[in-house]
């Protein structure tokens, strides 16, 4: 735990370095891996406890137990976070990652410490929209107007892609706070314990409690801060921040909540080498489209696909597509134009 000084957002490029910082040690080097020619399809997410991993088994279990091709198998892997999973993808020690739009970004800019990534990323489709949104087991916090220099925060675990996005949002209200990190399943705790006032939530999708927010919310009163006007226009001008708004009362969990509940928002696709061989990508993307219709009996959050439309509505603007992926999307008669194609494998 230390005291962390935040910059205004003019200081974005010294975030997204930041961000970076904790991946140096997986993006330098390359252990050379099979690039998938195999069938193998290695995905990777966040921790084997959170949601993103077990909606990744989901989508495994659909591909190698309906899927066509025999040669294809998918397996499922635990990832560091963000940073990590782009250091995995540049050492071939897995085929497919989630990432998000903040980190994408750093990528294309060429921000240290990526720009010794040794591959061009690609995306293959979109997995999740998550809006994060900060929380606080104290009634006296009702404003982000109200935060102080000594109030202990964790804006998403040390090593997660979103937390120098949210230590911006933070920014624009407080210029220093007690900076620490707890897992998402250990804020409960912590702030049950007094060792954190501060943390943060989400609803997948804007649809979806996570279990390890129903369970802090059930077990601590927890508060979700309302965002002052001013600094929500702040938000909005600021690059590299997407802020969008749900109504508090679909957190059916929280012990308050604003009526209207602003937030920073992040999309999570998943991004491949542009090197991947194309035929493997093909071939998972027709198991998982095909039987799409079985993905939400795994888990709920993977409802959403059963909408085709859901695989590529909010892939990112700025990243060309797998040429693999590009051409699935386009054969199934989806609208794909305004995204690049990448080059050939």
């Amino acid at each position: 735990m230390g005291q962390h000084s935040l910059p205004g957002a003019t200081g974005r490029r010294a975030f997204m370095a930041a961000a970076g910082a904790g991946a140096i040690t997986t993006i330098a080097g390359c252990t050379g891996g099979d690039n998938g020619d195999d069938g193998t399809v290695r995905m990777m997410t966040a921790t084997d406890t959170s949601t993103a991993y077990a909606a990744n088994e989901g989508l495994a279990a659909v591909v190698n137990e309906y899927g066509d091709d025999d040669e294809i198998f998918v397996e499922p892997l635990p990832g560091p976070g963000t940073e990590g999973n782009i250091g995995a993808l540049n050492s071939e020690d897995t085929e497919m990652a989630y990432i998000q739009n903040w980190s994408i970004e750093l990528i294309n800019e060429g921000e240290e410490p990526f720009d010794q990534i040794e591959f061009e990323p690609a995306q293959v489709f979109h997995f999740y929209q998550l809006p994060w949104f900060f929380v606080t087991p104290h009634d006296d916090i009702e404003m982000l107007s109200d935060l102080e220099e000594d109030h202990q925060m964790s804006p998403t675990p040390e090593g997660s892609g979103t937390r120098p996005a949210l230590e911006l949002a933070l920014s624009f209200a407080v210029d220093d706070f007690d900076d620490t990190s707890y897992d998402y399943g250990e804020q409960g705790p912590a702030m049950d314990e007094g060792r954190l006032d501060v943390g943060v939530g989400t609803l997948m999708n804007f649809d979806i409690d996570p279990g390890w927010q129903q369970e802090m919310m059930s077990t601590v009163d927890t508060y979700v801060i309302d965002i002052d006007d001013d600094i929500v226009e702040e938000w909005e001008d600021a690059p590299g921040l997407e802020v969008e708004s749900f109504p508090g009362e679909d957190l059916e969990y929280a012990t308050g909540a604003p009526d209207e509940a602003y937030t920073p928002v992040f999309e999570y696709n998943f991004i491949a080498r542009q090197d991947f061989d194309y035929d493997t990508v093909y071939s998972f993307l027709e198991g998982l489209h095909q039987n799409r219709e079985e993905l939400e009996s795994y888990h709920e959050l993977l409802g959403a696909m059963e909408d085709e439309q859901f695989f590529i509505d909010l892939l990112w603007e700025h990243t060309p597509l797998h040429a693999a992926a590009y051409d699935y999307w386009e054969d199934q008669g989806l609208d794909i134009d305004a995204y690049e194609r990448a080059d050939e494998p």
